[in-house]
């Protein structure tokens, strides 16, 4: 992940490590225990040993994945994949008559008719500037003469026209960042030849002893751009630079949007009328789609098979996952997050993860209507905070669990941040993860998780809320599937209940670039970390009448 401006970057207080200090920690950490393995984990195997021991026997529970697809053939996964029991597979025809034609595994929110995927999508900013741009754009507009609806679309035009006046300094770091991109380039191509490989990791570069002054400068540069940058020191060199480019791609797109309007893939590929949430019979059944590395990364974090001796185990044993894909490149669309929502609650999903996320909702309407039904049908909706170390408390961020026209706080919902661990940084708030007192509920590790990537049964590690929210899905699902009387409400509250605060003495540097220390309780409503282990144990005597305090037990 590379955020903020180059500057930023550099002279910031981000996690940057050397491969040393990240090697200590095992593959799966964040499943383990503070007391037995020496990290902040969940502590699943005492949950699991908690649970074996209490004799209860757990039941199927589908957890929905809105997300940017999954790999569908993964070992790891293809056996808890959710199969639609009504759906024929591959004779074309709606079997269950539910206006989705072989929706076996899901569906594509983001496929055309002819069996083509969106990829790419612009930012939602840019949709809405250039949505409603001839209409407010004029030197003055009497907001009096505004109807309420063209009162909060002239505020949200006006905040995009705001935020798309991109300063000279940050132009000037993105060119600084293109230069640093290009000497990248060079050096890994010098490396590449020195060592014989095509692939290699910063832990194997630095083992690497170079026989000539271009190789050993060439190394210093490669390692010195992958720290100052905090692309992860695992991340294989081409996948580091693919990152570097698409981050690069990017922000140029970003700052020709005010200028051009982002091209609409929307309408040449899936070929619906996005103004009518009535036309929702459009997509496919392609649930991978053209990127599916993040959703198949989250759906192995949730319920990678478990015990098979191979890849990863993920968090719940008992886990159906239904694949609905809704994310591109690029900020995802209202229409599919709601019609996505209501497809899982249809389809006897009890948990939805949601590991996506932005700051404009011009249809927030429709997504809240969706949230709505999904509290009115017991549907657990869990979010992911966001990558760019803000305040949730001051800064928007959707979906949220503020419901209008309600005027009420979804009680189905948690939004998750990111912790870390001393032994992968300075800190153990993740330093990127979005945070509020208010308006986060919990915080889980999101550094350093290690789960399913497709192509060829793969694995890999991958960091943010992103990361972080799949396993309070798991967990979650966890807790349902072995009391299943259990309602979404409920097991939102044990969640919350159960979690471990940190003692103060613990460092924890306030995320930003900031080098400002805070306690790690300040970031959240409950202050703490969620652990399995003593939300099974809660789970176990829940009296749903009854209020329990969070957590004060704190440890070293």
């Amino acid at each position: 992940m590379i955020r903020g401006t180059a500057l930023a970057i550099i002279f910031g207080c981000g996690i940057s490590l050397s491969s040393n200090a990240q090697s200590d920690i095992p593959k799966g950490w964040h499943l383990l225990d503070l007391e037995t393995n020496h990290v902040y984990g969940i502590s699943l195997n005492k949950a699991y040993d908690f649970l074996a021991a209490k004799n209860k026997k757990p039941q199927p529970v589908i957890v929905a994945v809105l997300d940017s697809g999954v790999d569908t053939a993964h070992e790891d996964l293809k056996k808890v994949l959710w199969r639609n029991p009504k759906e024929i597979p591959g004779n074309g025809i709606d079997d269950d008559k539910n206006g989705y034609v072989d929706d076996v595994f899901g569906w594509n929110f983001l496929g055309g008719k002819d069996g083509k995927s969106l990829k790419k999508a612009g930012d939602e900013r840019a949709r809405v500037f250039h949505k409603w741009k001839i209409r407010y754009q004029s030197t003055f507009i009497d907001t009096n003469l505004l109807t309420a609806a063209e009162k909060s679309q002239y505020q949200m035009w006006s905040k995009a026209a705001k935020e798309l006046n991109f300063s000279q300094e940050e132009m000037m770091d993105l060119m600084f960042i293109e230069v640093t991109a290009k000497a990248l380039k060079r050096h890994d191509k010098i490396l590449r030849q020195e060592m014989g490989v095509e692939e290699y990791n910063c832990e194997k570069l630095e083992k690497f002893e170079p026989t000539t002054k271009t190789a050993r400068d060439a190394k210093l540069g490669f390692l010195t751009v992958m720290k100052m940058l905090q692309i992860d020191p695992d991340e294989k060199n081409s996948n580091a630079l693919k990152e570097l480019e698409d981050y690069i791609e990017g922000k140029k797109s970003s700052f020709e949007s005010k200028d051009t309007a982002p091209p609409n893939y929307r309408s040449e590929i899936i070929g619906d009328n996005y103004e009518s949430l009535s036309d929702k019979y459009y997509g496919n059944n392609d649930v991978m789609g053209p990127g599916p590395t993040h959703g198949t990364h989250v759906s192995g974090i949730i319920g990678a098979v478990r015990n098979n001796g191979v890849g990863v185990d993920g968090v719940a044993d008992q886990v159906k996952i239904m694949t609905l894909r809704i994310v591109p490149d690029g900020d995802e669309y209202d229409k599919d997050i709601a019609l996505a929502i209501r497809y899982a609650v249809d389809h006897g999903a009890k948990i939805i993860n949601m590991s996506f996320g932005k700051s404009f909702s011009p249809e927030k309407a429709w997504v809240d209507s969706a949230v709505k039904y999904a509290e009115q049908k017991d549907v657990l909706l869990i979010h992911a905070a966001g990558n760019d170390a803000e305040n949730l408390d001051s800064v928007e961020n959707f979906p949220n669990p503020w419901l209008n026209p309600w005027k009420t706080y979804a009680k189905n919902y948690i939004t998750v941040g990111a912790s870390s661990d001393p032994n992968l940084g300075p800190s153990i708030a993740a330093d990127f993860s979005s945070f509020g007192q208010q308006q986060v509920d919990v915080f889980a590790p999101g550094v350093k998780i290690y789960s399913t990537i497709p192509g060829g049964n793969n694995y890999g590690n991958l960091k943010g809320t992103s990361m972080a929210t799949p396993i309070v899905s798991g967990m979650a699902a966890l807790l349902k599937s072995y009391y299943p009387h259990l309602t979404a409400i409920d097991i939102k509250k044990i969640i919350e209940q159960s979690v471990y605060i940190p003692a103060d003495d613990i460092k924890c540097l306030k995320p930003g670039q900031e080098p400002l220390i805070v306690p790690f309780k300040s970031l959240s409503k409950t202050g703490g970390i969620v652990n399995a282990f003593e939300a099974v144990k809660i789970a176990n005597e829940y009296k749903p009448m009854i209020e329990t305090k969070p957590s004060t037990n704190t440890k070293k």
